[in-house]
């Protein structure tokens, strides 16, 4: 597995998520604890080779063994990753090692937080960063185990010093001007704000000079809040980084994911569920005098060309009338797939003289299209379809009608129920309950009149303007395809109106 952490950017972390191995992803962790592990063995190198000036801030007895298991700890975390690696070649299961490889981790982080003086950065840091990190590349049980006992000992260990306890602390005193019975972080934290206290006094006038600032670095306050720096900024930036490139990830998965639901991988149209929602909208967003109307196509003996030249054919003649389609017709309009090879077209703000214009165009067009199929085999393909316009008075008209039924539906109910309880309302002998009910079956009718008031059309429109253009469509193939048919005048030729055909599609 060739891996750079120079490289680790958008794409390359997306692969790590969502393509790489469980065996991978362990080992980058492992390789992100290495990286941890050196920086924490590089301070203790440092304040090793600085011990005469740092000698009196640090316990050098305790740095020592902690120096050993830091040095240790690194070893393995470097064989994990190494070619001999158990989770390269296999050996042993590999959830297994991923519990080792987040129960060591684990522990060494929280002695690592003890012994440090239990700073609240590298705490917060280790804890929440850590969990969040690992959960991206390892089992996340593992992680929320390992991060409820992290929590836990730390909560513990900070209750020890109430009870009397010493825990091994690496942080040396340098203030003994009063007694101190006992080791530990209550003292500590005491010690740490008198030490603050002493280090302030050495600034004139409340500000800052290079002699008081070299005075100031060699404190042991300054000491090991730098220290502390150090042990969590680099960790802070690198998760940070992490989880924004991880953020970018998901805002590109989530565009493809409605891409993918929103439109036709075939033909690269809006998906019939995509489609209808935004014919939808075009519905209730119809404005004064505007008209929408509908266009269904259908392509002719479609059959007969997946059987004679092949389905890949197929494809490719419903591939390209999509691109005739959507070079044909203004960025306006609504082009989707409905099924099969029917397309739906939905022309906001359009007429019905305008929309017959387009559709007589878009069959011409479709008819004049040469398709190039195999062994230099070409043809042409025809189209049936069927158009409807519904204008704006017929919208209102339709409106009003379904407010009307609504009404009658809604208002009714109330007086039903009335009636299904009369019997038990005979019973009833207070007067107080008899006007309670009356109350709420007023408020309901009010609020039943208001949601009908806030009613636009029925929930169903589209699918019922569909099923009249759609029977305009099987005119135009009755009358022997290759026709544009109009719903509109096939219900004026019948001297029947459009809210009666509306009626009937239900």
């Amino acid at each position: 597995m060739a891996f750079s952490i120079s490289h680790l950017g958008y794409r390359k972390l997306s692969r790590v998520i969502f393509e790489w191995q469980a065996a991978d992803r362990a080992l980058l962790l492992a390789l992100f604890v290495l990286m941890e592990i050196t920086l924490h063995w590089i301070w203790c190198l440092y304040v090793w080779f600085r011990r005469e000036t740092y000698g009196s801030y640090v316990d050098m007895a305790l740095l020592y063994p902690l120096w050993i298991g830091i040095t240790l700890l690194g070893l393995f975390f470097l064989w994990m990753i190494s070619r001999s690696s158990p989770i390269k070649t296999g050996h042993g299961s590999l959830h297994t090692w991923q519990a080792v490889l987040i129960t060591l981790y684990s522990t060494y982080i929280a002695v690592v937080i003890l012994v440090m003086g239990h700073s609240s950065l590298v705490a917060g840091v280790s804890l929440v960063g850590g969990a969040m990190l690992g959960m991206m590349l390892i089992r996340r049980r593992y992680v929320w185990k390992a991060f409820l006992a992290h929590s836990m000992l730390i909560f513990s260990a900070t209750l020890i010093p109430y009870f009397g306890f010493t825990i091994p602390n690496l942080q040396q005193m340098t203030t003994t001007s009063f007694p101190l019975d006992s080791y530990n972080y209550l003292t500590y934290s005491e010690t740490t704000a008198i030490e603050n206290a002493i280090s302030a006094s050495i600034f004139q006038n409340g500000t800052l000079s290079w002699d008081t600032f070299n005075q100031l670095r060699f404190s042991s306050a300054f000491f090991w809040r730098s220290t502390h720096i150090y042990m969590s900024l680099p960790k802070a930036i690198f998760i940070i980084y992490m989880f924004r490139t991880l953020l970018l990830i998901l805002d590109n998965s989530k565009a493809e994911i409605m891409q993918y639901a929103n439109h036709d991988e075939l033909t690269q149209l809006k998906s019939r569920r995509y489609g209808l929602t935004q014919m939808q909208q075009a519905l209730l967003a119809m404005g004064d005098q505007q008209d929408v109307s509908i266009i269904l196509l259908d392509l002719d003996w479609f059959k007969n060309i997946n059987d004679n030249y092949g389905h890949d054919v197929g494809d490719q003649v419903l591939s390209e009338v999509a691109q005739t389609l959507l070079n044909s017709l203004t960025e306006e309009a609504i082009v989707s797939r409905y099924g099969g090879e029917e397309f739906l077209i939905v022309l906001p703000d359009t007429s019905h003289d305008s929309v017959m214009t387009i559709a007589k165009q878009l069959r011409r067009d479709i008819a004049e299209q040469v398709i190039s199929g195999d062994n230099h085999t070409d043809f042409n393909v025809t189209a049936s379809l069927g158009v409807y316009t519904l204008t704006h008075a017929e919208r209102i008209h339709i409106q009003s009608e379904y407010r009307a039924d609504e009404a009658k539906e809604n208002i009714q109910s109330p007086n039903n129920s009335k009636k299904d309880r009369s019997s038990v309302k005979g019973l009833q002998k207070s007067s107080s309950i008899q006007n309670s009910s009356q109350r709420r079956i007023a408020h309901r009718r009010k609020r039943v009149a208001t949601e009908i008031a806030k009613a636009q059309l029925p929930i169903d429109i589209c699918q019922r303007l569909i099923c009249i253009a759609d029977k305009a469509l099987y005119e135009a193939k009755d009358r022997g395809r290759n026709q544009v048919v109009s719903a509109n005048e096939i219900l004026a030729a019948e001297n029947s109106t459009v809210i009666s055909f509306y009626t009937a599609s239900k």
